[in-house]
């Protein structure tokens, strides 16, 4: 769906709260803002209906569930005609957390996360390099998360 919707400042602020923390009730969202509990709640609906606002999810502590290295993958395609082929097959991989489609050395880039490295060793000997169309890749273990974070929104210039 086409972007129809211009953003302003109540809506940025509304996003900013949420991305600050997603259980923030949209009372207290409200009050802040100075507007309804009712206005948070319509503008939420609006930017999810034009694909502004994704779904919520939860974020998991992977760590604490047993899944302790996170590492990135390059992908080299043998041709950029397979990126769709190869694509469909990624997907099928639960480990495989994200996926970019970039410029540079590599054809892919993706994110996975393993129990040990013997569990990333057959997510790449057992599904990965079997996919048709890869053709070799490049692993990069991550030692160490030092953060991550959403995006902060600037407020929309007045002058506009």
């Amino acid at each position: 769906m086409p972007i129809n919707y211009e953003i302003d400042n109540v809506d940025i602020g509304i996003m900013n709260a949420l991305l600050k923390d997603a259980n923030t009730p949209y009372t207290e969202i409200a009050e802040k803002l100075f507007i309804s509990p009712g206005t948070v709640h319509v503008r939420m609906k609006k930017l999810e209906r034009y694909g502004i606002v994704k779904a919520p999810q939860i974020q998991l502590n992977t760590k604490k569930l047993g899944l302790d290295v996170i590492a990135f993958i390059g992908v080299y395609l043998n041709r950029s005609d397979q990126y769709d082929a190869v694509l469909k097959e990624i997907k099928k991989i639960d480990e495989v957390v994200s996926c970019h489609y970039t410029t540079g050395n590599y054809s892919l880039f993706l994110k996975i996360v393993c129990s040990d490295t013997e569990h990333l060793r057959k997510v790449l000997h057992d599904k990965m390099q079997k996919i048709t169309g890869i053709n070799r890749t490049e692993t990069l273990i991550s030692l160490e998360e030092s953060f991550e974070r959403a995006v902060v929104l600037q407020p929309v210039n007045s002058t506009r």
